[in-house]
Formats: C-alpha cells, structure tokens, sequence
C-alpha cells in the first residue's frame, strides 16, 4: 500500500518539474551548509591546533605582543631581554630557558631571490634536542642541525618545491642567505605546520652575525620540569614579568602561551563559527520548509477536482492525507540526499584547494555516517511537518465541492 502512495507522489512531483526542484532548493542549502561545514570542521581542527605543534605539553612560549601575522615572536616590536630571561629560570618548576630569534630573510639561490622566516638554533647540545623535540622534526634528506654547525642551515620541507627557485635544491648545495653563503645539509620531512615547512633553521650566533642582532631573544622556550605544573609554572611567570614590568593584571605586553591554552584559542573560534553555520543552515532550512509548505497548499488548490474523484470513488480523509504527507515528506527526502552530496562535495573541494594553497596544512574531511543519516532524517522531518497542514486542509475538502473546482 505504501509503494502506492510512493509511486503517486512521483508521478506528481515529476508532473510539476522544475517547480519541485525549486522547492528544494532551500532544502539543498541547508542540508548542505551544515555537512560541509561539519565534515570540514574535525579536519580543519586537526589542520589549526598542527600549527600549534611546536607546543609540547611541558613546554611554554614566552613572548612580546606582536604587530601581525607569522611565527611566534616575529612581529614583536619589543624584544625580550636578557633580565626577562634571568626572570623566567628564576621561577620554581622551569627546567631550561632557551631564547629564540624568528627573522625574516632574503634568500638567493639559482639566480632568484625569495624570502623566507628563519629561526635560530641554540649552540647547546641537550638545548638543540630540546627545540628539535619541541618542533618534533625529522629529517628527510641529510641530517639535523648540531652544536658545531655554523655556517649551515637546514630547510623546511617546502624547500623541495621546484617551483621556488626553479631548480631542485640538494644536499649539499649553498644558499646566499642576507649575502651570505650557507650550505644546505638537511631537509625536514614535511610538517603539520606550514611555519616548520617553511623555516631556514640556523645556528644562533650566525643568525646573529648576518642581521647585526644585538637583542636577547624574539621569544623563550621554557622547558618545564613537571607538565603537570606547567598551569602553575606559567602564572608563576606571569606574575613576576608583570611585576618587573610594573604592569597591571590583563595590560601585559607579553604573553605566556601553554598548549592547551592555544588549542582552546582555536576551539573557542571553530565554536563560534559553528554556531554561525548553524544559524544559517537553520534559516536555509526554514526557508526549504516554507517553500515545502507553499508548492503542498498550491498543490491542493491546483488538484481539488482530483482529490474529488478520489473521494468519489470511495478514499477517505487517511487516504488523501497521506498522499500529501508522502509528497512533501519525499520533498524533504530528496532535498536532503542531494543536499547532504552537495555538501560532502563542497567539503572536498575545499579541502583540495585549501590544502594546496596553504601549502603545510592538511585539511583533511571527516565524513561522518551518523551526521549524514541525522541531516538527510531531519531533512524528512522538515518535509512532512511542513505538509501537515496542506495534507489536512486537502483531507477535509468536501467531494461535492472539490468537483466544482
């Protein structure tokens, strides 16, 4: 019986065309904007709390507020000095404290010139494998850096892109970097964070020497000695640069930055912009069921002679009622399924062109079979709630009349 009313209400729906495409055209919005937002959501977690990879758990970054966009402590206009060092190892729970210097640089190989961020590395063996550890690098061609590594660098992973200086570069090979010559002996593997991609690491006191750097640091690595203190350890930090400073509580020029206080930065805007997706997956949606709603009551009106006859040859209010209820149900059902493959579409679009553009961040989709089956189930729902009344106006016309026309 109910592959009956199935068949009627397609037959219907292809009757009217383009007009039922239309109807659905709120509905495919909907459904669409909350699947690929959704399904993009979990990977572009993942891709932002990556950029934050250089954030172990019992370490903690120290720097000046910045001016801009790019690695930690690059943009500061302030740099750290050598007191606010002094500070930091002086606080209980810190168990090294490593200044950093992230510069911009001009870089010139193959006749070309690039530039590119450039980031010290201290001349400290067990300081060395801390940073190395803290960045979690490995390399893919050659080796890492070591204490007695001057006149070397070792290269982000990007480096291998042809397309830079149109020509591959080797082990081996020398970069003019500031004017002068360094030779390449290690290219990381490719990173979660397009910062490491990206970086020309350097031995501090070369990096020093070609800028003519006479600052303490651009930021401070703090390796704690107990992650479980490192809430504790920070304020502590916190509280004596602020002092030191004779700055107030929530006017500091710096920051002290933990893992898990970036990673809920990050979670605190993809809730945000979850919640504007919801509101207009919402409005999208509220929108399909009006227009449901509409093409059922023109529906009604444009088949009174219809639902006559079919009253005249013996159908009752259930019957007519439910051939409308299918039709608008099937409504939300189609409009879902496209809905929710447009979306899934779009979300792996997007994660292609993303992906590619932005270089070290792989946005992965996260299809999720419950959240497909949720948004195509709510989908129905919106469909048969909003043929309710259409459905029940048409089940209660009278034969007589309904024959009229």
């Amino acid at each position: 019986m109910i592959i009956d009313y199935i068949l009627l209400a397609l037959k219907n729906l292809k009757k009217r065309g383009i007009r039922s495409w239309l109807t659905m055209l709120g509905i495919f919005l909907g459904i669409a904007a909350v699947v690929s937002l959704i399904s993009l959501g979990q990977g572009l977690q993942t891709a932002i709390t990556g950029q934050f990879g250089s954030l172990d758990a019992d370490k903690l970054i120290v720097e000046n507020t910045g001016t801009g966009f790019g690695p930690p402590g690059s943009t500061s206009v302030r740099k750290l000095t050598e007191d606010d060092v002094k500070i930091i190892e002086s606080v209980s729970g810190v168990d090294f404290v490593i200044p950093r210097f992230v510069r911009v640089v001009k870089v010139d190989f193959n006749k070309l010139s690039r530039f590119s961020y450039i980031a010290s590395i201290p001349e400290n063996e067990e300081q060395i494998n801390i940073i190395n550890d803290a960045l979690n690098v490995e390399p893919e061609l050659g080796r890492l850096m070591e204490k007695d590594d001057l006149g070397k660098v070792v290269l982000g992973n990007d480096f291998l892109d042809e397309d830079r200086f149109e020509k591959p570069i080797r082990i081996g090979d020398n970069l003019n970097i500031q004017g002068e010559d360094f030779q390449v002996i290690g290219i990381l593997k490719k990173a979660g964070t397009f910062q490491v991609n990206s970086v020309i690491l350097m031995m501090e006191s070369d990096l020093k020497e070609i800028l003519n750097i006479d600052e303490t640091a651009d930021l401070i690595v703090v390796q704690v000695q107990n992650e479980k203190e490192i809430d504790s350890v920070a304020s502590n930090i916190e509280r004596k640069l602020r002092d030191d400073r004779n700055e107030k509580l929530g006017e500091e020029d710096f920051s002290v930055q933990t893992p898990l206080q970036a990673i809920s930065a990050v979670n605190t805007v993809l809730n945000i912009i979850n919640l504007v997706v919801a509101g207009i997956a919402g409005i999208s949606l509220l929108i399909g069921g009006i227009g449901i709603a509409n093409t059922m009551f023109t529906s009604v009106l444009e088949r009174r002679k219809e639902i006559g006859t079919m009253k005249a040859i013996g159908a009752q209010n259930k019957n007519i009622l439910l051939v409308f209820l299918v039709e608008s149900a099937f409504l939300g059902l189609v409009g879902g399924i496209i809905g929710a493959i447009i979306g899934l579409s779009l979300a792996f679009m997007v994660s292609g062109i993303a992906s590619s553009a932005l270089g070290g961040i792989d946005l992965q989709v996260a299809v999720s079979w419950p959240l497909l089956l949720l948004s195509i189930g709510f989908s129905l729902l919106i469909g048969i709630l909003s043929g309710v009344v259409p459905a029940y106006q048409a089940s209660k016309l009278n034969p007589v009349e309904a024959l009229r026309g």
